[in-house]
């Protein structure tokens, strides 16, 4: 099965403001830059993946993205995370009436597409399914199978919203890079310690982090 991706992407002057403690304001956009778009070149490689679609408003990272290889679409409804994944969602859907479906965080900086084609794999058995994040209370993945609706119940406390919704939490082995997403500088250090891309190695490596 051949998966189509939706990644949301707030502006880049209003990402990542908990890493306030580890990056200052004038760093923490381009580190929010890098997280994507090393998210989205690891998922563009996934052999599972068809494409992968961000929905954004900020136009240089839609830019950038586009330049990897993204489909990158506005944010049209303007009205949060969940609602922006509905409508990029229902875009894909648009022009791929039988095709699956699954949103993905665009803060995986240590995405491995093999661990990306497990988890999508391990998903293909189920109408809806999702992957917990590191910290077992939010969600880094939602898919959906042809037909099924995706139904995002992303933001704080997500794993269990999800759950209560239907879909069913997966649970394979070896995919803590799909696990891994950052929005503390705790995060930031235990992806740097997996293995980050090289946009956020390079973003990174402007910052003072303990263990580097």
């Amino acid at each position: 099965m051949q998966w189509t991706l939706v990644v949301p992407l707030k502006p880049l002057a209003q990402a990542k403001s908990r890493l306030s403690d580890t990056a200052d304001d004038g760093l923490r956009p381009g580190l929010a830059l890098a997280f994507a778009q090393d998210t989205v070149a690891a998922a563009l490689a996934c052999p599972a993946v068809r494409g992968v679609v961000v929905v954004t408003d900020d136009v240089p990272a839609g830019r950038a993205l586009a330049a990897l290889g993204a489909g990158v679409v506005p944010d049209e409804p303007r009205a949060g995370l969940n609602a922006a994944l509905a409508h990029g969602a229902a875009l894909v859907r648009a022009r791929h009436p039988a095709g699956a479906v699954a949103a993905l965080n665009a803060d995986l900086p240590a995405l491995r597409p093999e661990e990306l084609a497990r988890v999508l794999d391990t998903a293909t058995a189920f109408p809806r399914a999702f992957l917990s994040d590191a910290a077992g209370t939010g969600t880094t993945l939602l898919s959906a199978a042809p037909g099924q609706e995706l139904l995002p119940r992303f933001g704080v406390g997500s794993r269990a919203r999800h759950r209560a919704s239907g879909a069913v939490e997966l649970r394979p082995d070896g995919v803590d890079s799909v696990r891994q997403d950052v929005d503390t500088g705790e995060d930031l250090r235990a992806a740097l310690a997996l293995g980050v891309g090289p946009r956020t190695a390079a973003a990174a490596a402007r910052l003072l982090i303990p263990g580097q």
